[in-house]
């Protein structure tokens, strides 16, 4: 009879040592899988691409030495900061305005995307982008960057130059921050044109063109 129940206790603790071995090993297996989930989800948390600041129909100066230099205007702003970087988008587009010491406009830049880079301090520009300095003339491009550290406005990509007395287009282009100095790096040609008294563009200029002002920034209107 003591054999027979020493036989039955340690097939009982053989029994409890396989059923702890199961769940132990079955939750460390949940657990792992909750732990992974639990990172895919961390990877993908809206938390993390949520702006940190939002704002609509936006106007703004920039002041340096208590003189305005800049005029921003925009739809829609969003500023995202992440992993120690920081951008503001602007997904509706732009209208930013560079003053002089006498408040005097002396280039405008639209477009309708815009994204700056806070700490590296450039802006890129895309979509319809139209750049004009004080003397009217006219950037029609897709892409434009402007470094303010080196203080170039540059693009790699085809552009299109109005000037009050002739059209150029080429591939590629760079300029000082005003726009005043300006290059278009592989000229494609040049269209002469005559002005009216207007000072605007004569219908018959281009095939199927209208009258369009020259020193007019283009305006982004607010949806």
């Amino acid at each position: 009879m003591k054999s027979r129940e020493c036989g039955s206790k340690n097939l009982l603790q053989s029994f409890n040592v396989s059923i702890i071995a199961a769940l132990v090993s079955g939750a460390a297996i949940l657990f792992g899988g909750c732990v992974n989930d639990i990172e895919k989800i961390k990877a993908f948390s809206p938390s993390e691409i949520l702006p940190v600041l939002h704002a609509e129909n936006f106007e703004t100066t920039y002041s340096d030495s208590g003189m305005i230099r800049f005029f921003l205007k925009t739809p829609e702003l969003k500023r995202f900061e992440t992993d120690g970087t920081a951008f503001v988008e602007f997904p509706r587009g732009i209208l930013l305005i560079k003053y002089n010491a006498r408040m005097e406009m002396i280039s405008s830049i639209s477009a309708r995307y815009a994204k700056q880079f806070v700490k590296e301090k450039r802006w890129e520009v895309k979509n319809d982008v139209v750049a004009i300095n004080s003397m009217g003339d006219t950037l029609k491009t897709e892409h434009l960057v402007w470094d303010e550290n080196s203080k170039r406005i540059f693009n790699d990509e085809y552009v299109k130059v109005i000037r009050p007395d002739q059209i150029i287009t080429g591939i590629g282009f760079e300029s000082d921050a005003s726009l005043e100095n300006w290059r278009i790096r592989n000229p494609r040609g040049t269209i002469y044109v005559q002005m009216n008294r207007e000072g605007m563009l004569p219908a018959d200029s281009m095939p199927g063109a209208v009258p369009v002002p020259l020193l007019k920034p283009v305006n982004i209107g607010n949806p």
